[in-house]
């Protein structure tokens, strides 16, 4: 038997959906997708959670990976990149109320991220990948870990929120989630190969761009309602 690299119960901890920063109360488009009959099954569930994760999750994980490297200086380039890969105003308002949340558990947990940037600099309502990727490697993690665990969160998030929400079997979910592993990584590891390969801040327009205007539309939707269980 071999000791784990170090780091990986903090890789553990910041992808733990019971982290208390705010992720439980948004499902990431699934309860307007299980409200438009597009999400209603195990197998319905797996599709939708496979196309979020080649736009959001590719996307989230190349920001995490790059913030893992922000400065003080470069804080205001990443946020305008992040920005400009979230179109839909109710995404990034998701997006953004999530990573005030961990910026709170952060600023409880670390000193800061590293000596050329605090958790002030961040500002009171980063991007949660920007957040992600500093709370990494305030715990000693490089991109490929808050890659990772951007992309396992934007797989894992609505497959909870669609347990909840549809009454499915855990089981059911949880394969569903577990047979896309080897996605998730496959994802996190081309999404921080080209965050680590980009000089910043010139280089993240090669940050992943990927987009969907199927779910842009959902979450628009969804928060035109007044009744909704989740806030995105």
């Amino acid at each position: 038997m071999t000791a784990p690299p170090a780091g990986v119960a903090a890789l553990l901890a910041l992808a733990d959906q019971r982290l208390p920063s705010g992720g439980h109360v948004h499902s990431g488009g699934v309860e307007e997708a299980v409200r438009g009959r597009l999400v209603t099954d195990g197998p319905s569930l797996r599709a939708f959670l496979h196309r979020r994760l080649l736009s959001v999750g590719r996307v989230t994980a190349g920001l995490a990976a790059a913030a893992v490297g922000l400065t003080a200086a470069t804080v205001a380039r990443l946020d305008a990149e992040a920005d400009a890969r979230t179109p839909s105003p109710a995404q990034r308002a998701a997006s953004r109320a999530q990573g005030r949340g961990l910026l709170r558990l952060a600023r409880a947990s670390w000193v800061g991220p590293h000596v050329d940037l605090a958790w002030a600099d961040l500002g009171a309502r980063p991007h949660h990948p920007l957040v992600l990727g500093c709370a990494a490697r305030a715990a000693g993690l490089g991109a490929g870990e808050a890659a990772l665990v951007a992309a396992y969160l934007a797989v894992t998030g609505p497959a909870t929120a669609a347990q909840r929400l549809l009454g499915l079997d855990p089981v059911e979910v949880a394969v569903a989630t577990l047979d896309l592993g080897a996605d998730v990584d496959a994802v996190a590891r081309a999404a921080a190969a080209v965050a680590v390969a980009a000089t910043p801040p010139s280089g993240w327009h090669a940050v992943p761009d990927d987009g969907d205007p199927l779910l842009d539309l959902l979450a628009e939707r969804h928060a035109a309602r007044g009744d909704r269980l989740f806030a995105s």
